[in-house]
């Protein structure tokens, strides 16, 4: 007796025998990604990152395109398989095979981890610099056509190694072996957060990748939209010479973190001493609102600065601890407009929900999945990581008048991508039959026609 008509006995329900049985035909468990690929098609961003990569193959012998093997791979990170290993199941699965152009059954199946491992590792400095380039144009070209201004959000995130990655190192804030890639973000008017580049950096990189990564994102938004207002926000791991002078350079504004030292304590003597007052003798001032702040501006020049700079200072007392923080900005701050300093350091503090955006990046789609042993293989790795982090950013703009509008991307995974369908293909058509319990069929047609109207 073969596998597929073998019985699978299961207590009765009711008083009726549960029998189950492998012969229901292909079936599939991620029928959403039909939805990625239409997301893929609206902005063309697999076959751009393909074709930035030179096939090296002997085409006598080449089983699999480019473009395959790469929307396959990144398909399949958007639907939970971080893997390379991955891929060798779900070669055969008629949900991918659709998704990358082919039909479920008379088709070859995909490709598997062999061919995906090969790929990875054959990629050089120059296919990935044009992969990168790729990715961030399809980000600009989403922003919408009457963008006057972003901001450029920049940070690093912490990947832990384990094995012998090259370039892993010690790094002693986090007390780990890791790598630190670094993220830019590009947030447009309406406030849609999307990840724009990712690139993978060694363990203790210092400003190793920011010039590179913020000429190249000024340049393509420029390039789309003259005359655009560009303002970068990063915390104090930025907030440095090379950096506030490559903005001048690229005529950008700037709101950066600035590390605290003895000279700004002394400039910021005042506004420290009023929060302090303020704490002790005007507790019914501040004990409602629950914080006790002080904001103040003055001008300061770093040693190795160029020239003296505007700098905000918020001087909080926390169970009665006085904890200032200081950020420095090209912004025309009033001296005496404790409101502006205020409004400064709130524009600066929004930069926070970029680190939902990490977390998602890092958890929901596996972004630190960089376990290969060569540094190259595992800056291609962040970037297809990135590429589905683009795709479900376009889903997520899809979903914008449903119930996930601002879901992040594991939930509309969960919620959108994982419907069973069973796959039937004939002569002239395929039939995908969703499962007719699925709870988000609303939700899934109007996704569905925002990305193909």
């Amino acid at each position: 007796m073969s596998d597929s008509t073998q019985t699978i006995l299961f207590p009765s329900v009711k008083g009726k025998e549960v029998v189950a049985r492998f012969d229901g035909g292909d079936i599939t468990s991620d029928g959403g990604l039909l939805l990625v690929s239409e997301s893929d098609a609206r902005i063309g961003l697999t076959a751009s990152l393909s074709s930035a990569i030179e096939d090296k193959r002997q085409r006598g012998k080449v089983e699999h395109s480019l473009a395959s093997v790469l929307s396959a791979r990144v398909y399949a990170i958007a639907a939970g398989y971080e893997d390379a290993n991955d891929l060798t199941r779900l070669r055969s699965d008629p949900a991918l095979k659709m998704a990358c152009g082919r039909a479920p059954k008379s088709a070859r199946d995909l490709a598997g981890q062999s061919t995906v491992s090969r790929f990875e590792n054959s990629v050089t400095k120059k296919d990935l610099l044009r992969m990168g380039y790729a990715l961030a144009g399809a980000v600009v070209k989403q922003l919408p056509p009457d963008t006057r201004r972003v901001v450029l959000d920049l940070d690093a995130m912490e990947d832990p190694c384990h094995g012998q990655q090259q370039f892993e190192l010690f790094n002693k804030f986090y007390d780990s072996h890791c790598y630190l890639p670094l993220l830019l973000f590009v947030t447009d008017e309406r406030g849609r957060q999307r990840l724009m580049s990712v690139l993978l950096r060694s363990g203790k990189p210092g400003g190793e990748g920011v010039s590179g990564l913020l000429k190249r994102a000024v340049g393509l938004l420029r390039r789309r939209f003259p005359g655009i207002a560009i303002e970068l926000r990063a915390d104090a791991g930025f907030g440095n010479d090379s950096t506030l002078r490559l903005c001048d350079q690229l005529q950008i504004d700037y709101t950066l973190g600035l590390a605290s030292n003895r000279r700004l304590q002394t400039l910021s003597t005042p506004a420290q001493m009023r929060a302090c007052c303020k704490y002790t003798f005007e507790k019914a001032s501040w004990s409602e609102a629950g914080v006790c702040r002080e904001f103040d501006t003055f001008e300061y020049k770093a040693g190795s600065w160029d020239k003296k700079r505007t700098v905000v200072v918020k001087a909080e007392v926390t169970r009665g601890t006085l904890n200032p923080r200081f950020v420095v900005t090209s912004r025309v701050v009033d001296e005496a407009a404790e409101a502006e300093a205020e409004a400064v350091y709130a524009f600066y503090c929004e930069r926070g929900d970029r680190e939902n955006r990490i977390k998602e990046f890092k958890l929901d789609l596996c972004g630190g999945r960089t376990s290969c042993h060569h540094f190259l293989a595992n800056q291609c790795r962040v970037i297809l990581h990135a590429a589905a982090a683009v795709l479900m950013s376009v889903l997520q703009e899809a979903a914008r008048e449903t119930a996930w509008a601002s879901s992040q991307a594991q939930t509309i995974r969960l919620r959108l991508l994982k419907v069973g369908a069973r796959v039937v293909e004939s002569t002239r058509r395929i039939w995908l039959h969703l499962s007719s319990a699925f709870p988000e069929q609303a939700a899934w047609r109007r996704i569905h026609a925002a990305l193909t109207g």
